[in-house]
C-alpha cells in the first residue's frame, strides 16, 4: 500500500504541474517514436489525466528519422533521438529550443546527465533511456556461455544460420569496428574497406538484417543470438533464464535516447506537457520497468523493480566499465565512409 500511495503522490504531483503549463485548443499531441519503447498504459494515463489525446508512428533507425524530418515532415511533436546525431538534428534546423530545465521535472534530471555534449544546456533535448548495444544469446542452445567478444558474432562458426543483426548502420559498423580494432568514426578508406570485407563476410552467416521484432525472434527460437539492445535483452532474460547478454570486450556502444521536438511541431505546448510528464520519478521508472533500459530522472531508483537492479544486461557490472564506448557524432567525412559501406554491404 505504501508503494501505491507513493506513486499516487508523484502522479498528482505530475498532474498539478501539467495542469500549470498551458494546453493547447486541439488536445493532441503527435508522436515518432521507436517500437516498444512506452507501456500502453502509461500513454492512456496521460490522456486520462490531461486530457490530450495521443498518436503515435514508428521508426527503427535514427537515419530514418532523420531522413523523415529532412524531407519536410510536419505533424510530429515529440521524437526520440539518439544522443550522436541531435547536433546533426540541430544544425539543421530541425529542432525547436523548449529548455528542459525549465519544465517543472526539469530539476530532476540526474547530474550525469544535465549537461550532455550534443546538447549542454538541454535546450533542445530531455533525457529519455540509455543504455547499451550488444549480444543475446541462449546458453541452452549453444552448449554453454561463450566469449565476451564479437568474434562469435562475426565468426559464428555452428550457430551459422542462427543469428541475427540489427537493421542498423551505425549500430553495425560500430561492431565491426570495435572488432577490428579501429575508430568507429574512422575516416580511412582503408579501414573502411576492411569494415565492408568482415561485414560481407558475415552475412552469409546471418538469419537476416533487423530491428524490430528482436525480442520475438529469439523468444520463437528463430535464432540463437542476436545484436540487440540490452532493455531488449533484459525483456528476453525474464522469460529465457538461460539468456546471456555480452558485453564485448573490444567495446560496446554506450548510447543515450532523448525527448526532442521537431521544428515542425503543430502542438509543441501539449509536447512539453507529455515531455514534463514523461520526467516525472515514477513515470519514468515505469518505462524503465517495461523496457529495461535505464533512465536519467533522480528519485525514480525507488520506483524501479527489484529485477531490473538484478540484471547484470541492464545494470553492467564494474568491472565492464572500461568496454563502454559512449556514442558520438562522427565527421561528415566518417559519416559518408559509413554509410557507403553500409550500402554497398546491403545490396
Amino acid at each position: 500500500m505504501k508503494f501505491k500511495s507513493l506513486i499516487t503522490a508523484t502522479i498528482l504531483s505530475a498532474i498539478a504541474a501539467g495542469a500549470a503549463m498551458a494546453q493547447e485548443a486541439e488536445k493532441t499531441v503527435n508522436l515518432f517514436f521507436w517500437p516498444g519503447y512506452v507501456p500502453d498504459e502509461l500513454l492512456e494515463r496521460f490522456t486520462a489525466e490531461t486530457g490530450i489525446a495521443i498518436t503515435m508512428d514508428i521508426y527503427d533507425t535514427n537515419e530514418a528519422l532523420l531522413a523523415k524530418l529532412q524531407a519536410g515532415a510536419t505533424g510530429y511533436d515529440v521524437v526520440i533521438p539518439s544522443g550522436y546525431i541531435i547536433q546533426t538534428m540541430i544544425e539543421q534546423g530541425l529542432l525547436q529550443q523548449f529548455n528542459a530545465r525549465d519544465l517543472p521535472n526539469g530539476s530532476k534530471i540526474a547530474p550525469a546527465f544535465a549537461e550532455p555534449d550534443f546538447d549542454p544546456d538541454r535546450a533542445y533535448t530531455a533525457p529519455y533511456m540509455w543504455g547499451t548495444t550488444g549480444l543475446v544469446y541462449d546458453s541452452a542452445k549453444t552448449g554453454g556461455e561463450l566469449p565476451e567478444s564479437w568474434s562469435v558474432f562475426f565468426e559464428p562458426g555452428p550457430l551459422s544460420g542462427k543469428i541475427a543483426a540489427l537493421d542498423d548502420e551505425v549500430e553495425v559498423f560500430n561492431a565491426a569496428a570495435y572488432y577490428l580494432g579501429f575508430d568507429k568514426c574512422t575516416e580511412d578508406p582503408k579501414e573502411g574497406q576492411a569494415i565492408l570485407d568482415l561485414l560481407t563476410q558475415q552475412k552469409p552467416d546471418l538469419l537476416l538484417y533487423g530491428s524490430s521484432g528482436t525480442i520475438d525472434r529469439v523468444l520463437a527460437g528463430e535464432v540463437t543470438m542476436h545484436h540487440i539492445w540490452n532493455g531488449a535483452a533484459h525483456r528476453i532474460r525474464k522469460s529465457v533464464d538461460t539468456a546471456r547478454y555480452i558485453y564485448p570486450k573490444e567495446g560496446i556502444t554506450q548510447w543515450a535516447d532523448n525527448l526532442s521536438i521537431p521544428s515542425t511541431a503543430e502542438h509543441p505546448e501539449n509536447a512539453k506537457i507529455f515531455i514534463n510528464f514523461m520526467m516525472e520519478p515514477a513515470n519514468v521508472a515505469e518505462i524503465s520497468n517495461f523496457t529495461g533500459y535505464m533512465n536519467a530522472i533522480s528519485g525514480s531508483e525507488e520506483f524501479l523493480t527489484p529485477e531490473i537492479a538484478a540484471d547484470p544486461a541492464v545494470n553492467m557490472p564494474a568491472d565492464f566499465a572500461d568496454r563502454l564506448r559512449p556514442g558520438r557524432e562522427c565527421s561528415p567525412a566518417a559519416r559518408d565512409l559509413r554509410n557507403k559501406v553500409w550500402t554497398r554491404l546491403k545490396k
